[in-house]
């Protein structure tokens, strides 16, 4: 979600509505998506060539250890899918659009900030390396965040401006001004804390006449959110004369929260508020206008979903998923992040989106040479339940077996509409995937990849799926692959064992004589062989790298490859356990 201009007008008021926090020895809940999205874009990492991934794994741990050393005990809630509702439908595809946009510069040299296709899931492979714990939410986690918060009495770390709205007990610490990177000390304990800064919500309504908190919702969706952004609401602000309020605010979008604000706290509570706004519309559009602003100010009431039970006993249930009728090892799957919440999209909307990536604008999309796999993935979820069927507000595919897909083309977006493999019948039925035998998944997943299993007899087992999906990619006409890109992979998929062999002792799976890296250091190691514009020096030699328009298509075509097979179909119960060798080649790949 996100409230325009309302971030930035609180954090002009630093003085009136934040107080200074040292932060210790304290339960922090964590908005997971605004985290992993500080880090990568606030970090200096590379951001042109598919993935600075071990740098990025680097940054997670060093800032979850500065949690630790302040006996910070963090919680992370990551966002899941799309509402059933698909309400947010218009602006996912205007964020689309401007992260196309923001791709294009990046890929001919200019600046933007796109996250890698697996950042995400490197995010989550270091929490679960440092045991930090975390659930992945049904659908938009903010009022599961704030409910958790509010139960436990604890602080919130995000960027969310949402959290400006919210009541929340334990306070709201914004991302920008938490300073992790300056751990401070106590003079005289000893004792460690990070320095941060405290939204007081009590402190914003005493500032506007102690205006109720209960009118706050009102505020959020006459701003404009995520979920409105009606032109009868436009139609309203030019007609009410709002006060101007103190002098100096910036900006248009500052000025109209600062005059509803004031125009706000003249009302004794939301009721009247909204009787007010409707009296400034045609009579003929004040229902529907009613029941849009209702619905979307009910956003910010408790949720019914009970986190904490997850956390305490593993036990996650949210209404809206059980009332889908879908397996229960779905549910369970999706909320431990082993399921990705494509995987959601695909099963409750028929409709996913491909996530753009820094390529050559004027190719088509890295992701068309993965499509046959993501149609094996939608012949697995088309059966999933019947209560399933026209789930979402927006028009079902035309055919029974189609699914809609979101994804760039040229410098725009587009929807095309893809038909799901039908399978066998003993891999139609959801619930039972998870009875079929390791032979049947690994089969399922070799035909889909087109590639037959003795070809991957002499090859160690951590490099299996790796080397596959090379072998499936090698095959597209779309890749137009040459030597160097294969060669750049291979060195890839070793590169990582060789750096982690010099780095520490124990054994590295699936490697003869390799030695892994010790507890400490990161598993993931990428080789550079098609990074950046410009030359690097290292031991006496000198790289040229090309951008990524120039020639890192067929890499990202690879990466969108490894992507749809190992994050979305190889950790289904359609196939054997995905090693790590996997994970880390699918990094070495995207770079």
């Amino acid at each position: 979600m996100g409230i325009r201009g309302l971030m930035s007008f609180v954090e002009d008021h630093s003085n009136e509505f934040f107080t200074d926090l040292k932060l210790q020895d304290t339960k922090i809940i964590i908005d997971g998506y605004a985290l992993f999205h500080r880090l990568c874009f606030n970090s200096d990492l590379d951001l042109r060539y598919g993935g600075d991934y071990d740098s990025f794994a680097d940054v997670v741990q060093k800032f979850f250890e500065s949690l630790f050393a302040c006996k910070i005990c963090p919680y992370v809630v990551l966002d899941g899918g799309c509402d059933i509702s698909d309400k947010k439908l218009t602006t996912l595809k205007d964020r689309a659009r401007e992260k196309i946009q923001m791709a294009h510069s990046l890929s001919v040299g200019g600046g933007g900030y796109v996250c890698p296709l697996l950042i995400r899931e490197v995010f989550i492979q270091v929490l679960n390396r440092l045991q930090v714990p975390f659930v992945q939410c049904f659908s938009e986690a903010d009022r599961d965040i704030m409910t958790l918060a509010n139960h436990w009495n604890c602080p919130v770390l995000s960027s969310d401006s949402d959290f400006c709205i919210f009541d929340l007990k334990g306070g709201f610490c914004p991302l920008n001004s938490f300073q992790w990177r300056n751990v401070s000390t106590i003079k005289g304990t000893g004792d460690r804390y990070i320095p941060a800064k405290c939204f007081s919500l009590d402190a914003l309504c005493r500032h506007f006449s102690n205006m109720n908190k209960a009118l706050l919702p009102l505020l959020a969706v006459l701003c404009g959110n995520d979920h409105v952004n009606l032109p009868v609401v436009e139609t309203f602000l030019s007609k009410v004369r709002l006060p101007s309020g103190a002098a100096g605010s910036k900006g248009r979008r500052h000025h109209r929260v600062l005059g509803l604000l004031n125009w706000l706290s003249h009302f004794a509570g939301p009721a009247e508020a909204l009787n007010q706004v409707l009296k400034q519309l045609p009579k003929k559009s004040r229902g529907d206008v009613r029941e849009l602003l209702c619905g979307s100010m009910e956003e910010y009431l408790q949720s019914q979903v009970k986190l904490q039970d997850f956390f305490q006993h593993g036990a996650y249930s949210c209404l809206d998923a059980c009332g889908l009728g879908l397996p229960q090892w779905v549910l369970a799957a999706l909320a431990r992040g082993q399921l990705s919440p494509f995987i959601s999209d695909a099963l409750v909307l028929r409709r996913t989106i491909l996530h753009t990536q820094v390529e050559n604008m004027q190719r088509p999309n890295a992701h068309r040479v993965s499509l046959p796999i993501r149609q094996v993935i939608y012949g697995l979820l088309v059966n999933a339940s019947p209560r399933l069927e026209n789930t979402s507000g927006n028009a079902p595919p035309p055919q029974p077996l189609a699914f809609r897909e979101v994804e760039r083309f040229h410098k725009n977006i587009k929807t095309s509409i893809v038909a799901a493999v039908e399978l066998p019948k003993d891999h139609c039925d959801l619930s039972r995937l998870t009875e079929l035998s390791v032979a049947s998944r690994r089969a399922l997943l070799l035909e889909a990849l087109k590639v037959r299993p003795a070809v991957l007899d002499p090859i160690p087992a951590s490099l299996k799926l790796p080397i596959a999906v090379s072998c499936y990619w090698l095959q597209q006409a779309e890749a137009k692959a040459r030597l160097h890109h294969l060669q750049a992979l291979l060195l890839g998929m070793l590169l990582g064992p060789l750096r982690a062999a010099a780095r520490g002792p124990g054994r590295c799976p699936g490697i003869p004589g390799m030695r892994r890296a010790s507890a400490g250091s990161v598993p993931w190691r990428c080789a550079r062989s098609c990074r950046g514009p410009g030359r690097r020096r290292a031991r006496g030699w000198t790289w040229t790298w090309p951008t990524p328009s120039a020639s890192g298509s067929p890499v990202c075509r690879w990466g969108c490859t490894s992507t749809s097979c190992w994050l979305h179909l190889s950790r289904s119960p359609t196939s054997p356990a995905c090693t790590a060798g996997a994970w880390h080649t699918g990094c070495a790949a995207a770079c």
